[in-house]
């Protein structure tokens, strides 16, 4: 029988996954790569010294915390090195395809000889709903791991390669590889479609995410930032962010709401939504990265979906 072990993209699905009493042992993998600045080398001294700085700046994670929840079971995941069998337990959205990236880069330099599976959610059904782990019925989530997929070497190499253009301080070059491949990971092209639309349009100097904020507090009216945050927790495609980064990306448009009890924006807010004035300026920040590039270096144009240099 070979020995198992499987990694999942978080401590909700951890439990669940215990619940379904599978063989094996289980890592959970607990980033949030798609935020802040990667680097390459997962796994090494710089790659966690650079994790916690981001997640300690804009998160308040404490050096205790990071260490305790992220470090040890890293260092678990590390000390797990018998097993010939693994198993990934991923999403379709932009938050776990980023971290599986990163996943399959360490395996393909620390694991070169164990069988790598991947069970990853999404469309499950003939509706047009893409679904996340917990979402589904312990039927379903044994299907999917009867059928899960068994990645080659060259899958392998392949989400390493595209792991290392997300580390890169230029995302053309991960842009130009989106519309050059077929993927052998039948969710990870819209995620990284989603993330480029994370740099700052031509238009008004917001991203997709930063409008959609506008646009919702503008066509909603939500009665409470409560209610903003439900609404952009629940409609958010292909991103999913939680409500600590939906904080975030408030908080740094907090200038153009004019309440949020109800929430309303500003006329410059308004003006913004509606293209008639670039934020750009007032919302540059020289330190936000996003993968290897800084986020203001660059600018998404939306009538040809192409990232610019600036």
């Amino acid at each position: 029988m070979k020995s198992l072990l499987h990694i999942t993209n978080g401590d909700g699905f951890t439990s669940r996954l215990q619940s379904l009493q599978l063989k094996g042992d289980i890592i959970t993998w607990r980033e949030m790569l798609c935020e802040g600045k990667t680097l390459c080398s997962v796994g090494s001294e710089s790659f966690w010294k650079t994790r916690f700085e981001f997640l300690n700046k804009n998160y308040k994670i404490s050096k205790s915390w990071f260490v305790e929840k992220t470090l040890k079971e890293y260092r678990s995941l590390c000390n797990h090195k018998q097993q010939d069998h693994i198993v990934l337990w991923f999403e379709y959205d932009l938050f776990c395809q980023i971290n599986m990236l990163a996943v399959l880069s360490w395996l393909k330099t620390h694991r070169r000889h164990a069988e790598i599976s991947l069970v990853c959610s999404g469309n499950e059904d003939e509706t047009e709903k893409l679904y996340g782990l917990n979402e589904l019925s312990d039927e379903k989530l044994l299907s999917l791991y009867e059928k899960r997929t068994v990645l080659s070497q060259d899958d392998i190499e392949y989400a390493d390669y595209i792991w290392q253009l997300y580390c890169s301080d230029n995302p053309i070059r991960l842009e130009n590889q989106i519309a050059n491949n077929d993927f052998q990971f039948q969710y990870l092209s819209d995620a990284l479609k989603t993330h480029l639309r994370r740099f700052p349009t031509i238009k008004n100097g917001l991203n997709e995410l930063e409008n959609h904020v506008l646009e919702v507090a503008a066509t909603m009216k939500p009665k409470s930032k409560e209610e903003l945050m439900k609404e952009l927790v629940t409609n958010q495609g292909f991103y999913g962010f939680g409500d600590t980064q939906y904080e975030r990306i408030v908080t740094t448009l907090k200038p153009l709401f004019r309440s949020f009890d109800p929430v309303k924006l500003t006329k410059k807010g308004m003006e913004v939504l509606n293209e008639e004035t670039n934020y750009y300026s007032q919302i540059r920040d020289n330190h936000m990265y996003l993968g290897g590039s800084l986020k203001y270096n660059f600018l998404y144009n939306t009538e040809t979906n192409r990232i610019l240099k600036l």
